[in-house]
């Protein structure tokens, strides 16, 4: 770890921290809380791939649709309007809706081989993006003057490295210029996302091999074709076991940082609170 005792972390001239779990747990809370209280570059991977990496794929299906509406067609042949993605740190929903669901066209599912086609755009965009996160450290300083510096990683960063690899370059350059910090729930909280995901089942990435299970066992569980599977059913059906087997990758992950609980993060106030908390996980650690 690059800060291996609490002092060495608290009297740092510079604390660089990369947060990883499952969307939900406060990882972009802490990243915009930092940001608000000044010093901190907040750093988000889900907006790095929204922008950078899967812009023009985002904006080229919002196009796709506007033309099959001939009002909208005429303007947009005619450079009369353009279409273009919103896309902010709290509302990633251009990204989500880009890669869409498999199943039921009537119902907004995609073809299955699409539907793969863009969740390969979106490993090979998030692999980019996080190789991004330590030049952006030097740029945070160079530009901005920021000497802290928070990477909000998405929930699928260990669906795009080995966690147990030692080796794995893409983990190793990132341990060796950050503190990997997990914030990691409960079973509590484990049934209270479900129940989330449940009431509004979104996009997510996983793994090809994992996926590729999934759907298969999904098809034979209901005995139906790809084409009449139910989108929404699809995603909350793969979400609990998303969950599980994303778990013992970020608890290997961990092991070259420090973890602190859902519940110590979401009674974080400041980023005083903060510094302390990191303090504490590394002294548990060591």
């Amino acid at each position: 770890m690059i800060y291996e005792t609490p002092e060495a972390w608290r009297t740092a001239p510079a604390k660089k921290v990369l947060l990883f779990g499952m969307s939900g747990l406060g990882k972009t809370y802490v990243s915009n809380m930092l940001r608000a209280a000044g010093g901190w570059f907040h750093y988000s991977v889900d907006y790095r791939i929204g922008t950078r990496y899967m812009g023009e794929h985002i904006a080229d299906n919002f196009k796709r649709e506007a033309m099959k509406v001939p009002l909208l067609r005429e303007l947009l042949l005619g450079d009369s309007i353009y279409v273009a993605s919103n896309i902010t740190f709290d509302n990633l929903a251009p990204l989500s809706t880009y890669l869409g669901k498999p199943g039921d066209p009537a119902r907004g599912g995609l073809p299955f081989a699409e539907y793969q086609r863009r969740q390969a755009q979106h490993r090979e965009a998030e692999i980019a993006a996080l190789e991004d996160t330590v030049p952006f450290i030097d740029r945070a300083r160079a530009l901005y003057g920021y000497d802290d510096f928070v990477c909000d990683s998405g929930g699928s960063i260990c669906e795009v490295v080995d966690p147990w690899d030692p080796d794995d370059p893409l983990l190793t350059r990132l341990a060796q210029n950050l503190l990997f910090v997990w914030i990691e729930g409960s079973e509590a909280h484990t049934d209270a996302l479900v129940r989330r995901f449940d009431r509004a089942p979104k996009p997510m990435y996983y793994q090809p091999a994992f996926l590729d299970a999934a759907w298969s066992e999904y098809l034979s569980l209901k005995g139906i074709a790809p084409e009449a599977v139910d989108p929404d059913d699809f995603v909350r059906w793969t979400y609990a076991r998303a969950l599980a087997h994303r778990q013992p990758r970020y608890a290997e992950m961990a092991r070259r940082g420090v973890s602190v609980t859902a519940d110590e993060v979401a009674a974080l106030a400041s980023a005083e609170d903060f510094t302390d908390l990191i303090a504490r996980a590394i002294a548990r650690r060591g």
